[in-house]
């Protein structure tokens, strides 16, 4: 394991102004929100959609990488490139992921546990010889009547550090998500309560598994009230809850946190991130994002499955990452969002 290496791959992820685009959807999930667009979800349309995404011009000025699902990362661009090469011509950096989705925890059916860990030494040498420099790995800790459970705070947060040390092994940086579903009618403050536990545990398992802090990335959900909790924490609450629990259990040797946008809305990501960044000056981690729905919603609305709406697709795109990367440093403004109109 070269240390150096893998910390300066995980650097240049959370390079200021910049962060990363999930587009590593399953086909279950891309086919959802491809269907309530109205495109059809076969190999090529997911090939051209993506794409897309990754051809926009000057993309590379704020996004610092981009997370593959398998098939996207064996596709090639229309020009002959592997679409990792088309990443990185962009200036991006590819990365991969590699769990196998979740299965119901054994005797505790309404929580999930993720698979993927046989066979995973042989999967990231793959990877890394197509071009891959970083990996992730989800969990998912629902919040809910007597659940969470220490059994499934304690399995995953176990998996994602086996899968972190992996990782390394490979030589790639590990993006270790545990992410606390906003589903749900939970306060902030629980989320608060259940954020903190699994982090701490998550920690617990990487320390003992001998994972290099400097040479990974955390990818946790903000301290959010549940979806359908009748009181909405707003921007500034859920920024200041969500950095007093980082300072409460993620190491300061852990270069930088890229937060999942987990069902919110563009918009709403995109201030809250801002928030973090303008109320906090002195972290010891860069806070940035690492999004799917908030990045690439609209351009997916835009675009439909028609090559003749890619350019205005494309501008969808390009903007939000431009007003993301201006939520890196805390410049955000919604006066910001009129450049798209």
């Amino acid at each position: 394991m070269d240390k150096g290496q893998l910390e300066s791959t995980a650097r240049a992820l959370v390079a200021p102004g910049k962060g990363i685009l999930a587009a590593d959807e399953s086909f279950g999930t891309i086919g959802k929100r491809f269907k309530a667009v109205g495109i059809e979800s076969t190999e090529d349309t997911r090939r051209r959609y993506r794409q897309m995404l990754f051809t926009t011009p000057g993309i590379g000025e704020f996004l610092s990488g981009v997370i593959l699902f398998d098939e996207t990362i064996r596709q090639k661009a229309d020009d002959g490139r592997p679409l990792p090469r088309v990443l990185e011509d962009q200036g991006v950096i590819p990365g991969i992921k590699v769990d196998k989705s979740t299965t119901a925890l054994p005797l505790s059916p309404q929580e999930k546990f993720t698979q993927g860990l046989d066979g995973l030494r042989e999967r990231l040498e793959e990877y890394r010889g197509m071009g891959a420099r970083f990996t992730k790995w989800r969990a998912v800790i629902t919040i809910g009547e007597g659940i969470p459970t220490e059994r499934c705070i304690g399995a995953n947060a176990h998996g994602l550090a086996l899968f972190a040390a992996f990782s390394q092994e490979a030589g790639l940086v590990p993006i270790v998500e545990p992410e606390v579903l906003i589903d749900g009618d939970h306060t902030i403050e629980r989320c608060y309560e259940v954020t903190e536990w699994t982090l701490n545990r998550t920690f617990d398992y990487i320390y003992e598994m001998g994972v290099e802090l400097s040479g990974m990335l955390l990818k946790p959900n903000m301290v959010i009230s549940g979806k359908d909790c009748p009181e909405q924490a707003g921007v500034e609450e859920v920024a200041r809850m969500t950095v007093e629990c980082l300072k409460r259990s993620v190491p300061a040797a852990v270069p930088g946190i890229v937060f999942l946008s987990g069902g919110q809305s563009d918009i709403q990501a995109t201030a809250h991130l801002n928030a973090m960044n303008r109320l906090y000056d002195d972290l010891p981690w860069e806070l940035s994002f690492s999004y799917a729905r908030a990045l690439q919603g609209r351009p997916m609305e835009i675009w439909k499955g028609d090559d003749a709406n890619v350019e205005a697709a494309q501008k969808a795109f390009y903007h939000r990452a431009k007003m993301n990367s201006a939520a890196r440093s805390g410049s955000y403004s919604e006066e910001m969002e009129k450049e798209a109109a």
